[in-house]
């Protein structure tokens, strides 16, 4: 292929056991996937229908529902495919794209909850500046940032993972493609794949996590210092 690898398709083997397990897991997998989409879809649309919720506060939940629907469809249904015997493969293509959009999600998510986080500290530490320090425009631009970061920080992995050379095995002791997978998987160099997961995991896990903690220590502060 054009990026130089001999593999074509991997083999998910998912989770060992007999069919009688499989079968039990499917089902678990299935009835969590349905109660996870039916849950976040209920809160978009509640959200929605209500303009009372039509708040900065509520806007990120809606945002953090609809990654959770997306997040969860792009497991999900592979994994039963993949449990049942049904699809067991998956194209090198389809790999590297499912892994991004995974990684992507996952790292949106990490930002929407600091994100989640500073708005609760404004709301909080300064209530009567809160409408004009987080606003309509605000929030929603807060938003599409933590999409765009999520997004484009995990991009530069999936374009270095797809360059990396693969001459087999071509066996995923998985039910979905991730990173450590893929890299276990190569027969090239990763140490620059490495290097870029460790720089991007740092920035996206370590910022998001001490704009957090910062917003929750503020505003667990500001709670002591109340009177009544």
């Amino acid at each position: 292929t054009a990026n130089g690898t001999s593999v074509e398709e991997f083999i998910l083997l998912g989770f060992p056991g007999t069919w009688h397990s499989q079968v039990s897991l499917v089902v678990v997998f299935a009835l969590t996937y349905s109660l996870t989409v039916i849950g976040n879809a209920s809160i978009i649309a509640l959200v929605w229908m209500n303009s009372n919720l039509h708040t900065p506060m509520y806007f990120f939940l809606c945002n953090l529902s609809f990654l959770e629907i997306w997040y969860t469809t792009g497991v999900v249904p592979k994994a039963i495919g993949v449990m049942l015997g049904t699809s067991q493969t998956i194209s090198f293509s389809l790999c590297i794209l499912q892994l991004f959009f995974i990684l992507s999600l996952g790292a949106t998510e990490c930002f929407l909850l600091s994100v989640m986080a500073y708005d609760r500290y404004l709301a909080i530490c300064y209530p009567l500046r809160y409408s004009s320090l987080m606003s309509s425009s605000i929030s929603a631009r807060l938003a599409l940032s933590s999409w765009l970061g999520g997004f484009l920080a995990i991009s530069l992995l999936a374009f270095l993972t797809s360059r990396l050379t693969f001459c087999g095995p071509d066996v995923i002791n998985h039910f979905l493609c991730d990173i450590d997978s893929c890299l276990a998987l190569s027969c090239s160099d990763t140490w620059h794949v490495e290097l870029a997961t460790f720089l991007v995991s740092i920035i996206v896990v370590v910022a998001s996590c001490v704009v957090t903690l910062v917003s929750y220590i503020y505003i667990i502060s500001s709670i002591l210092r109340i009177q009544s």
